[in-house]
This record gives structure tokens, C-alpha cells and sequence, in this order.
């Protein structure tokens, strides 16, 4: 991908993210898009086919923005959960998530329960991998990694998803423990499988 290919993709990502925090996404167009990016419908079209694929290439943009990409390696199991949480707590506070929470749920549901995109096969993969060494290192409990991770990551897009629903009982700090507790208990030695 060149450099002109690169930002013009990012400019017009900027622009529906702009827009989506202004308006919601059920009153953004591809014109309103194309017109903050200050490109031609024409040229947002040769990037995306309509405004869905351009929503869905932005969602999995900012999830993935949210991922723990230079990490280093963690060496217990404190250090696996608190990356964990740490990472749920990003993507529970996106203005991206909020604003599809708060004006789009029928959306943000489909987004969550009906399909398994790109950003969530990622999260699923990294998950893994940090699984997997950690079971090399003796601190993660037995299982498929895979298994594990995608198990996790329903436990943590649940914890983001009902936060608000919560937030009387589990304020911010309250939830972040309380997340820890629970995926600690799942992947900590020593637990039945």
C-alpha cells in the first residue's frame, strides 16, 4: 500500500469516526464522510463499497488500535490479568464504543453477538499466543489456547458490553478488580478443567 493509498484511507476513517461521534451512525452518509475527508464520493468508493464496510473497517481499526501491540512477554500471572484488563478497560472506554452503546445498540449488538470480525479473530489470536507462554511458563492452566482465549474474550466483551448496566454496584475501579478476579480464576492453575 503507498503512502497516498495509506492516508487517504486513514483520512476517511478519521472522517467517519468524526462523524459517528458527532451524529451516530445511523445519520452518517457516505457524503458526510466523503465531504470531512474532503475526498469525492468517487475516491471513498474505490476504498469501500458503501458505508457499511466503512463502519466495519472503522470498528476494527479502533479495536485493534486498542491491543497491546508492543507488550512485553508476561512473566506471572498478575501480569497476563492486568494486560487483560487493562486492554477490556481501553476498549470499554473508546468514545467509539460509548457513542454505539449510547446511540446505536441494535448495532453495537450485531457487532458484539452476531458476527466474529476481523478486530475479534485478532484479539482471539494474541490472546492465544500470550496463553500459550504462559502455559510454557507454568502460570496459566492447561487447555487449548485457543479455547482458552476465545473464552476469555467472551468474559471481557461481556464485561465491556454490560459495564453500564453495572455501574451502580461496579464502579470503574470496582469493575477493573472484579474483571481481574475472574479471569484469574479461569486461567490460573490449579482450577478443574
Amino acid at each position: 500500500m503507498t503512502d497516498g493509498v495509506a492516508a487517504t484511507e486513514t483520512a476517511i476513517l478519521d472522517a467517519a469516526l468524526a462523524e459517528v461521534l458527532a451524529h451516530g451512525i445511523r445519520r452518517t452518509t457516505v457524503s458526510d464522510i466523503a465531504r470531512r475527508a474532503a475526498v469525492s464520493r468517487q475516491t471513498l468508493y474505490r476504498y469501500w463499497p458503501d458505508a457499511q464496510a466503512i463502519f466495519a473497517a472503522l470498528v476494527t481499526r479502533e479495536l485493534l488500535a486498542a491491543l497491546p501491540a508492543t507488550a512485553a512477554e508476561s512473566g506471572t500471572i498478575d501480569e497476563l490479568v492486568g494486560l487483560l484488563v487493562e486492554t477490556a478497560d481501553r476498549v470499554r472506554r473508546m468514545p467509539l464504543v460509548e457513542r454505539l452503546r449510547d446511540t446505536d445498540p441494535e448495532l453495537f449488538a450485531r457487532y458484539i453477538l452476531d458476527r466474529l470480525g476481523t478486530s475479534q479473530r485478532a484479539i482471539v489470536a494474541e490472546t492465544s499466543r500470550r496463553l500459550r507462554a504462559g502455559q510454557s511458563a507454568g502460570f496459566v492452566r492447561p487447555g487449548d489456547p485457543e479455547s482458552l482465549a476465545a473464552m476469555v474474550l467472551l468474559i471481557a466483551q461481556s464485561a465491556v458490553q454490560s459495564a453500564p448496566l453495572v455501574a451502580e454496584w461496579l464502579p470503574d475501579e470496582r469493575w477493573r478488580t472484579e474483571l481481574a478476579a475472574a479471569l484469574r480464576g479461569y486461567l490460573a492453575p490449579g482450577r478443574t478443567q
